[in-house]
């Protein structure tokens, strides 16, 4: 069983209870929890601040934040405050959104490698704590710094990982970033190409692409009863194929179980939508692209994800999500 795991939070569970989830990860001797910024539904800066709080020793991180929608210097300034409350646990994973939801609130993601590229440049130097002037394409800041009159001044640790999809991305990942979070949906195999363009773009750099840390989400969905855990996984799937197409085409789904899916889907999509659409979801679809069934089945697909490439699981539970913390205990 893999040494490494973590846990991943979105909106499935209470916030209180998702606190609760953090620290009895944390008891069982997982790495991280990380917290999802997807649809809009939930931000993820309060729950981390709240999970940092109730913890002591588990990591931190966004998985992932945008680029897009926070000021860069509200941006540093976000990520130094939760290392004041959890010190050298805040790890910041940022990503380059998608469409429609991007489209749908005024942003146009043009040039997205050079816009993450900038905010990373940006964002580092400030938690440096250096006096930053940066006149680029979208970011322009002006002899700013991180204004600590009170309390630590030094630079802070604060890793950036990329949540990157698409093969630029992942390359300038290679270049520049602590690590990158490899994306859920998709089967195992999908790694091995990821992991190319992540090592052309780590040589760009001088660096050893094995340095680079490879977390990867994946959807757990865990019950002793097999057919149970693969139900309790095929709305999520329902719901993200039809939405985000970076992740439809990574997956390597059929264009038809797309559009099948989509001709039902509104957005957002209603319930009575995706338990209408989740039909066209078959169980071998599940099986490839989640690890779902039960705690034997799932240890090892989740083994598969490490095989290919990914350093730490980043486990998404869908059921019982006690039950697969248990299933990967570390303690």
């Amino acid at each position: 069983m893999t040494e490494r795991v973590a846990l991943y939070l979105q909106d499935a569970h209470p916030l209180r209870e998702g606190m609760e989830l953090a620290k009895y990860a944390e008891s069982k001797g997982f790495e991280a929890v990380w917290q999802a910024e997807s649809r809009l539904v939930r931000d993820a800066i309060v729950p981390m601040a709240a999970f940092a709080a109730v913890t002591d020793r588990i990591k931190v991180g966004s998985g992932v934040i945008n680029n897009w929608t926070r000021n860069i210097g509200l941006l540093a300034a976000t990520f130094l405050t939760l290392d004041d409350l959890a010190p050298d646990r805040i790890i910041c994973g940022i990503g380059a959104w998608w469409d429609p939801l991007a489209r749908n609130v005024g942003i146009e993601r043009k040039k997205p490698l050079k816009a993450m590229r900038e905010t990373i440049d940006v964002m580092r130097r400030l938690l440096r704590m250096e006096n930053v002037t940066f006149d680029g394409e979208f970011h322009h800041v002006h002899g700013i710094e991180l204004d600590v009159v009170h309390g630590r001044r030094e630079p802070r640790n604060v890793p950036i990982y990329i949540g990157a999809t698409g093969d630029a991305m992942m390359e300038m990942t290679g270049e520049i970033a602590d690590g990158v979070v490899l994306n859920y949906c998709v089967p195992p195999e999908y790694n091995d190409n990821a992991l190319k363009q992540l090592e052309t773009g780590a040589k760009k750099a001088g660096r050893n692409w094995l340095d680079i840390d490879r977390p990867q989400l994946v959807v757990c969905s865990v019950d002793n009863d097999h057919a149970k855990a693969l139900d309790g996984a095929r709305g999520l799937l329902t719901q993200y194929l039809a939405q985000q197409p970076h992740i439809a085409k990574a997956s390597g789904v059929s264009e038809d179980v797309v559009k099948q899916i989509r001709s039902i889907l509104g957005w957002p999509a209603t319930r009575e939508q995706i338990a209408q659409a989740r039909k066209f979801v078959p169980d071998d679809l599940v099986e490839r692209i989640t690890a779902s069934g039960t705690p034997d089945a799932v240890r090892a697909k989740v083994q598969e994800y490490c095989k290919h490439g990914c350093t730490c699981p980043i486990l998404y539970p869908l059921g019982d999500a006690k039950l697969m913390i248990d299933t990967f205990a570390q303690i």
